[in-house]
C-alpha cells in the first residue's frame, strides 16, 4: 500500500510515498511506455526493461552503480534493449520524493545524469545530509536552482510522479529495485539475471 507523507524539506513541493525497500515480485505488467516516459537507448529496440527505482534505495543504487554500465555497454549502447526508469519513493519518503521531483524537473535530456549523481552519492545521505545531495542534483539538471523550484511548485510533477506511483501499485510491485523485461518480473537484478531474460527474446 503506498502512503502518502508531507516533505520536511521547505524547498520542495510536498510529494512523499514511503514503501519498503526490498526485492519485489510483481503480479501484473507495467503500463505501457509513454513519451512521459525516460529513456536510456533507441526506441525501437527489440526488448524493452522497465525499472522501478527510488533514489534512497541501496539497491538500486548497487544496480546503478555496479551492474548499469555493463549493462549499458552490452545491451543499450547495442540497440538491442531501452531501459525505461520509473520511480517509486521507498523511505526515508520524503527525501526520495524529494529527489524523483527534481530529477523529473530536470532538462529531459539530463534525467539519467541527475538519477545517476543521485545513485552515486546515495552513500552520502548518512553523513553530509540531503543538502549537499540535493545540490548535485540540481547542479546536474540542466537548470538553474531557481528554475528546479519553480517546477517543484507547479501540479506536473505531482501529476507525474503519482502516475509512475499508481502503475507500479497496479503492477503489484512491492518494493524497489523492480524490473520487467517485456512485461515479465525479474527478480534479480544481477547482469546474469537480466541477461537469462533477455537473450532469448534476442534469438
Amino acid at each position: 500500500m503506498i502512503r502518502r507523507a508531507a516533505l520536511s524539506l521547505s524547498v520542495f513541493v510536498a510529494l512523499a510515498a514511503a514503501g519498503l525497500a526490498a526485492p519485489a515480485f510483481a503480479a501484473d505488467a507495467p503500463p505501457p511506455v509513454t513519451t512521459q516516459d525516460h529513456v536510456l537507448g533507441r526506441a525501437d529496440a527489440p526488448v524493452t526493461v522497465i525499472e522501478y527505482a527510488s533514489f534512497t534505495c541501496s539497491h538500486c543504487a548497487d544496480f546503478h552503480n555496479t551492474v548499469l554500465p555493463a549493462f549499458k555497454a552490452k545491451y543499450i549502447d547495442t540497440g538491442k534493449v531501452r531501459l525505461v526508469h520509473r520511480n517509486l519513493p521507498t523511505q526515508p519518503a520524503n527525501v526520495a520524493a524529494a529527489a524523483a521531483a527534481v530529477a523529473l524537473c530536470a532538462a529531459p535530456e539530463r534525467y539519467f545524469d541527475v538519477a545517476g549523481v543521485f545513485m552515486r552519492d546515495q552513500a552520502n545521505l548518512r553523513t553530509t545530509g540531503p543538502q549537499p545531495w540535493f545540490a548535485a542534483g540540481i547542479a546536474a539538471s540542466g537548470k538553474t536552482r531557481e528554475q528546479i523550484e519553480t517546477c517543484l511548485e507547479g501540479p506536473t510533477i505531482r501529476a507525474e510522479l503519482d502516475a509512475q506511483i499508481a502503475g507500479a501499485d497496479a503492477a503489484g510491485v512491492t518494493g524497489t529495485p523492480a524490473f520487467f523485461v517485456n512485461g515479465t518480473a525479474v527478480a534479480d537484478h544481477s547482469l546474469d539475471a537480466l541477461s537469462a531474460a533477455i537473450d532469448p527474446l534476442l534469438r
